[in-house]
């Protein structure tokens, strides 16, 4: 028997205490609200509560005798007037923003859209009851104390982050039961981890996993939204991968993940949701309290602010839309051991109301956090909006994606001039970039290709995009790619251009990871990876955007990666905390932090610095108490080799340790004896070469 009571206005959510349920949902706007509860496989819910007590606009009731499995909605009551930001439509279902699971999918419908999506004017209420068409929220059980994740602590300096898609990276391992395969339970299978493990992989980040929707106009033609950019709700696993295992199987591998040392971020989108625009359907936020909930158009209320280029944004300056954002991150480190955050269109978050701003109250709110503090913080520092690109712009604490650096590399490497200045300065940790808000090089997070954009392996062999697949005409995606297909676009059979192609790969790759910061890998760029030159690939469930493990392209370039990650770990000049600052090393010798060379054995000056066309260079890194192993770093970017001319100032000997021209990144044996103080490497074209001071013990030996 189902007894009804007052309830509490906190936590919000759905919370099962051993009698009963607490329900408790925010709501300032409107005038009441009704709890639905569903039987498994029923269309309409079997009994409606009037939630009996509002307290600062939380209406809230306890129900004695619900138990967790309990499905359950929302019907919430007050005005429809779109001119004032109000959209109530009691005849449309909403799902808890809170609910800790989601079971269902949404099954589109016009009966979904709280206005009249048939007539020309969008401020007609639409009375078609929902409830047929919508997930539902699940009552779930409290988390045993004993059985709370703890997430594993790396230092961010020996971070190396490796960005997947659930169902990307286990959908093709032969060794993967298959009725495993796409779900988390795949994530902690041996063969998934051994892989991370020997790679050098030391963080997880999995493209969005919170429930997310399938855009209506993808699923008429089809497709799906793959990425998971389109977020439903902020507290729940995404249901489509939950398999056998259930919650329990994305804990279970978050805590396997977590024993073999490596860390699990989470890609997260809270800067809009999946409701869109004003015409799109009221799924949740909008029927709960659309004016509250979405930053509204101060010159008219009916349309929503889209600075997401999605429809709407999130307004993080209601305080109970953040207190959602920071009572959802705090879930997902707490019940499920998360140990970072990668905040998409971050920018969004820090509009204060419209303007950013690094002092905008989301950004103090995480800084103060007694369980977030802790927690590696990583914004893609930009949206749409007014200015919204906002690289280094970000607070103490936050580290930030690199499209500079991203950029600068694939056109070095590509030949362009005038890459010189910003080559350098992504090796150096970019200081100019994040020097001024007294961040370190830890703050730039360095790529070379995303899960947006073109694999590695379509860097170097398409020039154009190919999104057909898309069905919307190749229009998608962008044009901005600095990529080279060095004379075929697209796949070949040309010994010479494959070889060049596996060249340029491992260039782009060293210099991600020898670069000051912390580097980030996408899946399969180990193995060649390719979309067929789609760079937006966000609705491919497919071969398109699965890794595949049964055939490997470039089968060394697992091995390079490897290596080269060895080499990151075995000196810590690699991995520095402190920006470069042209300090002598030891005030008795001309030593410093680092040197920048010419190929002809001087430390370049203002003239090559000004040489937009340079294509070589040299990095010589010093020896103070932080960087370990003074270390040379050579690029030649230029088709021709070229005799790198050791300058005096650096001494020597040196000892060759690493080498992109080999497939492995070891060193050959007739390339392999010390250079000499003044002495010359013979440097490739296309190639990167690493050397050590000649002293100490070896820090680093390729297997």
């Amino acid at each position: 028997m189902i007894g009804v009571d007052d309830g509490v206005p906190a936590p919000l959510g759905a919370h099962f205490d051993g009698r009963g349920v607490n329900f408790a949902l925010f709501s300032e706007h409107a005038t009441a609200v009704d709890l639905c509860l569903f039987e498994p496989g029923e269309r309409h819910e079997s009994r409606t509560i009037r939630l009996p007590c509002r307290t600062d606009d939380v209406w809230h009731g306890y129900l004695r005798g619900v138990l967790p499995g309990q499905l359950y909605g929302y019907r919430v009551h007050g005005p429809w007037d779109p001119a004032s930001g109000h959209r109530f439509n009691a005849s449309k279902l909403v799902l808890d923003p809170y609910a800790r699971e989601i079971a269902g999918r949404i099954r589109w419908h016009d009966a979904l859209y709280g206005h009249r999506r048939t007539l020309a004017r969008e401020d007609r209420i639409d009375r078609r009851d929902s409830a047929a068409y919508m997930p539902k929220g699940v009552v779930t059980a409290p988390e045993a104390p004993n059985l709370a994740l703890k997430p594993v602590r790396r230092p961010l300096a020996d971070t190396v982050i490796y960005e997947a898609h659930v169902r990307g990276l286990t959908m093709t391992h032969p060794a993967i039961p298959e009725e495993e395969r796409g779900t988390y339970t795949a994530l902690a299978h041996p063969a998934v981890i051994e892989h991370l493990w020997k790679l050098g992989v030391t963080a997880l980040e999995l493209l969005p996993i919170q429930t997310f929707a399938d855009d209506r106009f993808l699923v008429d033609k089809g497709l799906v939204n793959y990425w998971g950019y389109q977020p439903l709700a902020y507290f729940a696993p995404d249901p489509r991968y939950l398999g056998g295992g259930g919650i329990g199987g994305l804990k279970a591998a978050i805590r396997e993940l977590n024993a073999a040392g490596i860390e699990v971020f989470l890609d997260v989108v809270y800067n809009h949701t999946c409701e869109g625009g004003h015409t799109g359907p009221t799924l949740s936020f909008r029927g709960i309290d659309n004016a509250s909930y979405y930053k509204l158009d101060p010159a008219d209320r009916s349309l929503e602010i889209d600075c997401t280029g999605c429809g709407n944004t999130l307004d993080l300056d209601h305080p109970r839309v953040m207190q959602l954002v920071l009572d959802s991150l705090r879930h997902w480190v707490t019940a499920y051991g998360i140990a970072g955050f990668r905040f998409d269109l971050a920018s969004s978050l820090g509009r204060a109301p419209m303007a950013f701003t690094p002092r905008a109250a989301f950004f103090q709110a995480v800084a103060q956090d007694p369980v977030l503090a802790g927690v590696k913080m990583i914004a893609e520092p930009w949206d749409i909006g007014e200015g919204g690109y906002q690289l280094g712009g970000y607070p103490r604490g936050w580290s930030e994606w690199n499209d500079q650096f991203r950029d600068a590399a694939r056109g070095f490497w590509r030949g362009d001039r005038g890459t010189l200045a910003k080559v350098t300065q992504g090796l150096s940790g970019s200081r100019e970039v994040f020097a001024p808000s007294r961040r370190s090089p830890l703050a730039s997070i360095n790529f070379a290709a995303s899960h947006d954009g073109f694999t590695l392996a379509d860097v170097v062999a398409y020039e154009e995009k190919h999104n057909e697949a898309n069905g919307e005409g190749n229009r998608d995606g962008h044009g901005h790619n600095v990529s080279r297909n060095y004379g075929v676009e697209g796949d070949t059979d040309d010994r010479a251009i494959l070889g060049l192609r596996a060249r340029q790969k491992r260039n782009l790759l060293a210099t991600m990871m020898l670069a000051q910061g912390v580097p980030m890998l996408l899946m399969g760029d180990e193995r060649s990876r390719s979309q067929g030159g789609n760079n937006n690939a966000y609705c491919q469930d497919n071969a398109t955007t699965w890794m595949d493990w049964t055939s490997d392209p470039d089968p060394t370039l697992t091995a390079f990666v490897a290596n080269l990650l060895r080499l990151r770990r075995a000196q810590p000049a690699l991995r520095r905390r402190r920006f470069f600052d042209g300090h002598q090393i030891d005030p008795d010798e001309p030593l410093r932090d680092v040197h920048w060379l010419s190929p002809d054995g001087t430390e370049m000056d203002g003239e090559a610095w000004g040489d937009d066309g340079r294509q070589a260079f040299g990095m010589q890194i010093g020896n103070d108490a932080e960087a370990g192993d003074r270390l040379l770093l050579l690029f030649n970017a230029a088709e021709t080799p070229c005799d790198f001319r050791i300058a005096p100032i650096v001494g020597g000997p040196w000892r060759p340790v690493f080498d992109t021209a080999s497939e492995t990144g070891a060193v050959q044996a007739g390339r392999a004896d010390p250079v000499p103080e003044g002495g010359a490497v013979a440097m490739p074209g296309r190639s990167v070469q690493v050397l050590a001071a000649l002293g100490a013990a070896p820090r680093f030996v390729p297997a």
